[in-house]
């Protein structure tokens, strides 16, 4: 049975491609409705049992650990005014440790430089949830992805998966790709493949779970030959090239990517019609 109690959620990038607002804003903290993107990828580890989680931040970062902390003079503030009902939507975590782990801006870049800081925290017999912090699956059933995955991962005897999202064909040259086999297991990610080169249309969500022989790849293979970055897809084609299986899955709900300005305003919108719904 694999052992899941940790995720890891790198948020140290600068978000280049939200620039300017990113300049005074944490790209991971910018607001989907009335909540940061982050706080959708945390309530989701929080209902698959997770107990720690490690948010990889730059080193300029502040904003995610004053929005995970107790501010004082807001709830002496709030308490002051009578407004003690909402005190709950500004409480610090409960059940959950939180660890900051700081990427250094100078070295080495790419999606595997987080992953293999956190190699030391993970131990050689537990796996670990691995999600990129710019990015909302928004689902109706109040599940999550992140449990889903640990299930199946659990029910197929495996110690690592990851979760695509399928999109239009012809859109796939947009797209990391994922191929799997006819038993859910992965073969490879094909990085913007023409549509008439695979059969598939799965889009890597960059949502894992590794165990601690992924982590320690991340730590140690070199940059990509032909891109020059430390890519987390070489970890992972490492790992499957020594005869491990990944079990490849679909993350449930709608994806939502706010790492882009036209994504961002689509998920604010998509988020309020969502509430408005509900109420």
């Amino acid at each position: 049975m694999v052992k899941v109690t940790k995720a890891i959620i790198p948020v140290a990038g600068w978000g280049t491609r939200m620039l300017p607002i990113t300049k005074s804003i944490e790209k991971c903290m910018l607001p989907i409705g009335t909540r940061p993107v982050i706080d959708y990828i945390v309530q989701d580890v929080l209902a698959a049992g997770i107990k720690d989680i490690y948010f990889v931040v730059g080193e300029q970062s502040s904003q995610v650990q004053n929005y995970y902390r107790s501010n004082i003079q807001l709830n002496d503030y709030l308490r002051r005014n009578g407004k003690d009902d909402i005190l709950p939507l500004v409480a610090p975590l409960e059940g959950v440790e939180i660890h900051f782990i700081v990427q250094p801006a100078t070295g080495g870049y790419g999606t595997s430089i987080p992953v293999g800081l956190c190699s030391e925290f993970i131990s050689d017999d537990e796996s670990a949830l691995v999600i990129m912090g710019d990015q909302i699956f928004l689902r109706s059933d109040d599940g999550s992805n992140a449990k889903d995955l640990i299930d199946m991962v659990a029910e197929s005897d495996a110690t690592a998966g990851l979760l695509g999202v399928p999109v239009p064909h012809e859109d796939i040259s947009k797209y990391g790709i994922i191929e799997k086999d006819t038993d859910n297991v992965f073969v490879r990610i094909l990085e913007r493949p023409a549509p008439e080169d695979t059969s598939c249309n799965l889009n890597n969500a960059s949502f894992y779970l590794f165990d601690k022989q992924i982590f320690e790849l991340a730590r140690t293979l070199p940059a990509n030959a032909s891109r020059g970055e430390f890519e987390v897809t070489d970890a992972i084609n490492t790992y499957t090239a020594r005869g491990e299986r990944i079990i490849v899955g679909e993350a449930a709900g709608e994806y939502l990517d706010a790492g882009n300005p036209e994504g961002w305003l689509r998920a604010n919108t998509v988020v309020a019609n969502w509430q408005k719904s509900n109420e």
